[in-house]
């Protein structure tokens, strides 16, 4: 499997109460290994698939730092250093129900066509996920337009990640869609979902969604996630509840553990299951990657 996206560092602050803005709030803050196609690589390796992430960091010691992370956890890196620009990060403030993140996106913003189209052309993978962050932005969206079309001409399947619902806001869901057009599934959570298919029930959105991909997730967090593909099969799948440490990486970890089900020829709510172990295995532990 090829993912293609980002890779930064996190710099995460794992609150427990609301922020006193203007005073102290006390956290615990680590830094290390972010962003949503690499988390979500580091889940696939984690679950024993082999997986390539494309991704472009800055010729910088944050950005060694990360590729020797993901290498480490069994993730084979094609990532371009960049001479000038710096690594990417992220600040992510994570509160007991939910997460704000602080971006600057950096190297990422130069991830580069041709490097994705050799990587692509070079592979015997037979399966591309694709994070929606480099199509949300305009410096990297050539190369995820890139990476949707070469696996196009090779026969892959294709999975996008929806990314992020204020930068889809700003980019349409018009456009959004239209780039991601007749890929093989694409994965939301509940606020993408009301970004591009507006207010409803997520079987509903899911199902106006299959207009566009073939299949699509709608992801609600603790209550569970829905399955719609364009052939008419609608599936829900609610997880048992879990005490929750960090939800920083859960939809990355439920993505790598849904992907990894289907792409070995798993019937929709068995993958939805399966995502849904690995996202209850991310919230048990602060950060976005792995343990062990």
């Amino acid at each position: 499997m090829i993912v293609v996206g980002d890779l930064v560092t996190d710099v995460l602050v794992a609150h427990g109460g609301p922020i006193e803005l203007g005073s102290d709030t006390a956290a615990a803050i680590t830094v290390g290994g972010g962003g949503q196609a690499a988390n979500t690589a580091a889940w696939l390796a984690h679950t024993s698939r082999p997986v390539t992430l494309i991704a472009a960091v800055g010729d910088d010691a944050a950005g060694r730092e990360r590729v020797a992370e993901l290498t480490a956890a069994g993730v084979r890196c094609a990532v371009r250093a960049h001479s000038g620009a710096v690594t990417g990060s992220v600040v992510v403030l994570a509160g007991p129900e939910e997460r704000t993140m602080i971006t600057d996106r950096g190297a990422a913003l130069l991830l580069d066509p041709a490097d994705v189209r050799a990587e692509l052309e070079a592979t015997d993978a037979t399966h591309l996920h694709l994070s929606g962050y480099p199509l949300l932005h305009d410096g990297s969206r050539t190369a995820g337009l890139e990476a949707l079309a070469a696996a196009a001409e090779r026969g892959l399947t294709t999975s996008v990640d929806a990314a992020s619902a204020a930068p889809l806001r700003s980019v349409g869901a018009r456009a959004f869609l239209t780039w991601v057009a007749d890929c093989d599934l694409l994965l939301c959570n509940a606020d993408e979902a009301d970004v591009l298919a507006g207010p409803a029930a997520a079987a509903e959105q899911a199902r106006r969604l299959t207009s566009h991909v073939r299949n699509v997730v709608v992801k609600q967090g603790a209550a569970g996630a829905t399955w719609a593909s364009r052939g008419g099969t609608v599936v829900t799948v609610t997880p048992s509840r879990v005490p929750m440490k960090d939800p920083t990486g859960a939809g990355d970890a439920f993505a790598a553990g849904l992907l990894a089900a289907w792409c070995s020829g798993q019937e929709p709510g068995a993958a939805l299951k399966s995502g849904a172990a690995l996202g209850a295995e991310a919230v048990a532990s602060i950060g976005a990657r792995p343990r062990g």
